[in-house]
């Protein structure tokens, strides 16, 4: 009866820490469960190989907490940040493509460079300009997109319900000022291996 009982609190544990991350949505944005596309099954698998990922990337070098970020969606591993060396980039891609489950590896790890102020500024401006744009067009969900800057390139990872919402999303991403490059990787809901019921 007491191996129940603890059975029941470790599996009653388990599930809230799941649902408490599928809760964030796609990138922890805070999208409700019930905004995301992807099936609480896809969206269970892509948190557990997020946290593996993640447990994996500490464990090679605790200084990429802070300088890589990763996001999983649909099995596909989307890799952003900086690093000192060309071989840490490969490595941190080695080891994303070593996580089990995995699609496809997307690796937009640059090598870091001298702090330059008043691009870093031009990025950041830019990144609020789209995510604003994103918000204000009715016809796109903005909550399903991530936005990440680097060097006037806007790469942007998220899920779009349909083609047109996609087109509209890029063709907002280049009408900003100083945008050199538009890097999308946006899947579109009927290409998801799960479907929504």
């Amino acid at each position: 009866m007491k191996i129940k009982l603890i059975l029941i609190i470790l599996l009653a544990l388990f599930l809230k820490g799941c649902a408490g991350v599928s809760s964030k949505g796609i990138f922890g944005t805070g999208v409700s469960v019930a905004f995301d596309p992807r099936s609480v099954g896809t969206q269970i698998d892509d948190s557990i190989m997020q946290k593996s990922l993640t447990a994996k990337v500490l464990l090679l070098d605790k200084k990429y907490f802070l300088s890589v970020n990763s996001k999983v969606l649909d099995g596909r591993i989307f890799l952003t940040g900086k690093v000192e060396s060309l071989e840490e980039k490969l490595k941190l891609t080695k080891l994303a493509w070593e996580t089990e489950g995995v699609r496809s590896v997307r690796n937009d790890i640059k090598v870091k460079e001298e702090f330059n102020f008043k691009q870093s500024a031009k990025d950041i401006l830019i990144t609020s300009q789209l995510r604003t744009a994103l918000i204000v067009n009715k016809n796109i969900k903005a909550t399903n997109y991530q936005i990440d800057t680097y060097k006037k390139k806007i790469y942007i990872y998220g899920i779009a319900m349909n083609s047109d919402e996609k087109n509209s999303v890029i063709t907002e991403a280049k009408e900003i000022l100083d945008v050199v490059d538009v890097i999308a990787s946006i899947i579109l809901v009927d290409d998801l291996r799960i479907q929504k019921n």
